[in-house]
């Protein structure tokens, strides 16, 4: 499936437009998951946001060993590869090991390294050998200027289509902040830089055996990315958040959207559409 072109990377910066990175957490089941993909294509056709739809089909980092992980790979996959056939969508999932990396370049159009990850060569470097777009997530303690070693690893093995994600610094216990100076830093690299609105506003472990959030944030703090620069958008989103397997308290409902996307979008043109 046609996605972000070759020529969108340039020297001088990202020339893809305004993107959207978004979806459950983790893959419930095929049908809710196929459903949220359909709602966020036909909205984001209508207002002419670029998509690509994102589900874990394993969570490896849950706070405990009782929390709900997704399906897996191989049933995962499966489910992704019928979205991506029958709604029309590219799709992206996190990879958590170099065993991972060909099934999943099979299905998925864009490979995403989680933050808790991103230091790791043989993972980044397995990635990139796919070829893929590889949309890498900034640890939550590592400085802005220090993901270019990150890049630096995956362009040495010849892939330079790399996407660069800022999902705030951690800032003591169970807390997090977001240094909004990170997009105009990691823009220096050339790479497109995302910013995840809805980890952005996690409170890690905050409930005691899983991660709480506050959801209510992430408007806020999405608005600010953009006008600070940011290229595209990542956030979870859910039917009922209150009822997501993962990830509830910081997902934004489906409902809120639409009003939520076109601000966005009138903000990144404002900064990016000039007239002749």
């Amino acid at each position: 499936m046609p996605i972000f072109p070759e020529k969108s990377w340039t020297p001088e910066g990202w020339t893809g437009g305004f993107f959207l990175i978004a979806g459950p957490c983790v893959i419930e089941d095929a049908e809710t998951t196929k459903a949220i993909a359909s709602y966020l294509k036909e909205l984001t056709a209508r207002l002419g946001i670029s998509l690509v739809f994102k589900a874990s089909y394993d969570k490896a980092n849950r706070t405990s060993a009782f929390s709900y992980r997704g399906p897996g790979l191989e049933k995962g996959l499966a489910i992704l590869d019928a979205i991506r056939r029958d709604v029309g969508v590219p799709v992206l999932s996190d990879v958590h090991s170099v065993a991972e990396m060909a099934p999943a370049a099979q299905v998925l159009d864009i490979l995403q390294i989680p933050a808790f990850l991103c230091r790791q060569t043989d993972i980044l470097q397995a990635a990139g050998r796919t070829g893929k777009p590889i949309n890498v997530k900034k640890g939550q303690f590592l400085a802005p200027w220090d993901m270019r070693h990150v890049i630096e690893k995956i362009r040495q093995v010849g892939n330079h289509r790399i996407f660069l994600t800022e999902r705030g610094t951690l800032f003591g216990y169970n807390s997090l902040v977001v240094d909004f100076r990170s997009m105009v830093w990691m823009k220096q690299f050339a790479c497109p830089v995302v910013f995840d609105a809805t980890h952005s506003v996690q409170i890690p472990g905050g409930q005691g055996d899983r991660s709480g959030g506050e959801r209510a944030l992430a408007p806020h703090l999405a608005r600010a990315a953009v006008a600070a620069g940011a290229d595209g958008i990542f956030m979870e989103v859910h039917p009922d958040p209150d009822k997501a397997l993962c990830d509830g308290p910081n997902s934004l409902a489906l409902r809120d959207l639409p009003e939520l996307l076109k601000q966005l979008k009138t903000i990144y043109d404002i900064l990016h559409v000039h007239a002749p």
